[in-house]
């Protein structure tokens, strides 16, 4: 049986990291990519590859359709086609709406919203050929409840559920499961902006009174991955009980 391939989108550090190495772990082939941080996504292949599974690691923009056309051809040489996909990549902003520049709002939306776009139309039609796929959106609490100063975050990500939830219903008759994963408070870089204080008065309002491991992420997302082909359309919540 041919090995399964699973993209991750925003992979060289933190949840994505995570999720990569989780099905790596498992006997997929993995392609990962980044915006940024070359030398982090090289160190997140090498310790892909320590898996003996093969790793594509592409350096580009999700939010342009030109890069992921791209990435996607390069897929599809190297392993055919994707069989997850996992959208992931993201970038937060904090302040007030009204101090936020028309250029940080379209940011936002290019890269919370746009990349979860581009890379499901390219994913879609080769699961629609195998007539299975899995598509899994990494979401956040805050697009479901709204967070004060974190307003253009929160539509990107409440854009993402719905897009999950509607996705979901067109996908289903071709076999094709899409959900995501509403996180909480997790402990990556994209918190460690936060005072101690900070960090300590939030974990107070947890009731696992501690903040999400990555890794718990990954595991939840490969679940949705490899299992599950009637649930599908779910935003579900990862932060242990907080909202």
């Amino acid at each position: 049986m041919p090995r399964k391939t699973v993209l991750v989108t925003g992979a060289s550090r933190g949840i994505g990291k995570a999720i990569a190495v989780k099905f790596a772990k498992k006997g997929y082939n993995v392609a990962i990519s980044c915006v940024r941080s070359k030398e982090r996504l090289l160190q997140t292949q090498k310790e892909i590859e320590g898996f003996q599974v093969s790793c594509l690691a592409y350096m580009g923009d999700m939010g342009d359709m030109e890069c992921c056309q791209e990435l996607f051809s390069r897929i599809k040489t190297s392993f055919g086609g994707v069989d997850v996909l996992v959208n992931n990549a993201g970038i937060s902003y904090i302040g007030l709406l009204q101090d936020m520049s028309s250029q940080d709002w379209e940011r936002m939306l290019h890269v919370n919203l746009t990349s979860v776009f581009n890379c499901c139309k390219l994913a879609i039609p080769y699961m629609v050929r195998q007539k299975q796929g899995k598509i899994i959106n990494i979401s956040s609490v805050w697009g479901v409840t709204g967070a004060s100063c974190e307003a253009a975050y929160s539509a990107t990500k409440g854009g993402v559920n719905a897009l999950t939830k509607a996705l979901a219903k067109e996908l289903a008759p071709s076999g094709i499961q899409v959900n995501a994963v509403a996180c909480g408070a997790i402990d990556t870089e994209m918190n460690h902006w936060m005072a101690s204080e900070d960090l300590i008065a939030l974990t107070d309002e947890i009731p696992a009174g501690r903040l999400g491991r990555a890794e718990e992420v990954a595991d939840l997302v490969y679940h949705l991955g490899y299992k599950n082909s009637y649930l599908t359309g779910q935003v579900i919540g990862l932060d242990g009980g907080w909202i």
